[in-house]
């Protein structure tokens, strides 16, 4: 799209597309596992990496790349790399940049599955993790050693939408000779950018808002060019956790109306999470919203919205809560979030049930707690379909 200072919307719609001799308008989908050469020679060369091409789509395919780049327009990153999945990326990540004896340290209120890759899979492998509270930065500092290379956070948080400080995250970060990664799947660069406020790398699952439908599985990492180039590239010509053309494909239509749904996401969750304060039987609201959230503030200068993740914590635990989630018809039980349809979930016994009893506690997670992902059916319903099944508790 050359130079210009486009707006994030415009780069939404437009960055990274490559017309091809057809000049099609949308873009084109390479269902194609290789690509032809004109001659050995022009082979040699794209093998060796001394001339620009496709080769094999499992590390290079037009419509990925395409994908690839305009991410990265939107997260105002060099580089991207496209996987098979969020986790996926996160794994790239790791095995790119780290080697055995290097150490993380990570919030603790991350997706329960992060956690045992750091611990059951990483840990395997010499690579250790120290689990600090999101918005302790003594704890933070404190857990830094020699051997520690990544800093790892989600903001906001999963499911109880903490917010951390990714400037004094950065600020640390850099200090002590790490990399800062900041997980922005709840936010999407059309709420937030971490790579401006000091992060280096953002890992995004595309599987979520990215696509808005919960069609496709897939995964991104955005960052310097030098590092995913050099470091994780390789990683991922060789592994293979590629992402699909097709689903590539997907992504990019969804790119094109992100802005839009993160806005109408963001406005329903707003409204839903103050429809739900101060109603019998639940205990407190998370969304950061809220003006009583306690990193509101934060919130408020480092996001441009405040997302479409509610949760809110039942009286009587676990029987409640599931009683509650069983009784719903509007929203779906399900553990995907970022979907045009509302779900419900409880992430206890789902997204974070592998989590030993002290590790959710630490967390904060516990029996009664319920998380939304807040579609974009009209409020009023979703507060109704709620509202309905509160009333069956009392029977």
């Amino acid at each position: 799209m050359g130079d210009e200072d486009w707006g994030l919307n415009t780069l939404a719609v437009h960055a990274g597309q490559v017309r091809t001799a057809e000049q099609e308008n949308s873009e084109a989908l390479f269902l194609s596992s290789s690509f032809v050469f004109k001659n050995a020679a022009e082979a040699a060369a794209r093998f060796a990496g001394d001339a620009p091409g496709n080769i094999y789509s499992r590390f290079t395919n037009p419509t990925v790349r395409m994908f690839e780049d305009r991410l990265a327009a939107l997260e105002g990153g060099e580089r991207c790399l496209a996987t098979s999945s969020g986790m996926s990326a996160i794994l790239s990540l790791c095995m790119g940049v780290l080697r055995q004896g290097d150490h993380i340290v990570s919030s603790r209120s991350i997706f329960g599955t992060t956690v045992n890759l750091f611990n059951k899979v990483l840990g395997r492998f010499g690579v250790t993790t120290t689990f600090v509270a999101q918005s302790d930065y003594a704890q933070w500092e404190a857990a830094i050693g020699p051997a520690t290379r990544l800093l790892f956070v989600e903001t906001p948080s999963n499911p109880l939408m903490e917010i951390a400080d990714i400037r004094r995250l950065a600020e640390i970060a850099h200090r002590r000779g790490c990399l800062l990664v900041v997980d922005n799947c709840f936010c999407t660069p059309m709420l937030q950018r971490p790579l401006a406020l000091g992060a280096d790398i953002v890992i995004h699952s595309a599987t979520k808002y990215l696509d808005g439908q919960g069609r496709c599985i897939g995964g991104a990492i955005v960052g310097p060019a030098a590092l995913l180039n050099e470091e994780l590239f390789s990683f991922l010509r060789t592994a293979g956790p590629s992402m699909s053309p097709f689903n590539a494909w997907v992504f990019l239509k969804g790119l094109e109306t992100l802005h839009l749904r993160m806005q109408a996401h963001s406005d329903n969750a707003g409204q839903l999470a103050h429809w739900l304060q101060g109603r019998p039987g639940i205990r407190r609201v998370y969304y950061p919203g809220l003006a009583d959230h306690p990193q509101h503030a934060l919130a408020r200068s480092q996001q441009s919205g405040f997302g479409g993740i509610v949760s809110f914590e039942m009286e009587g635990g676990r029987v409640a809560a599931w009683k509650l989630i069983d009784a719903t018809r509007v929203f779906a039980i399900t553990a995907n979030l970022g979907d045009a349809k509302s779900t419900i979930t409880h992430p206890a016994t789902t997204t974070h049930h592998r989590l030993t009893d002290a590790q959710r506690a630490e967390a904060g997670i516990n029996d009664g707690l319920i998380r939304l992902s807040v579609g974009l059916e009209n409020v009023e319903d979703l507060c109704r379909d709620l509202q309905s099944a509160m009333a069956g508790l009392a029977k």
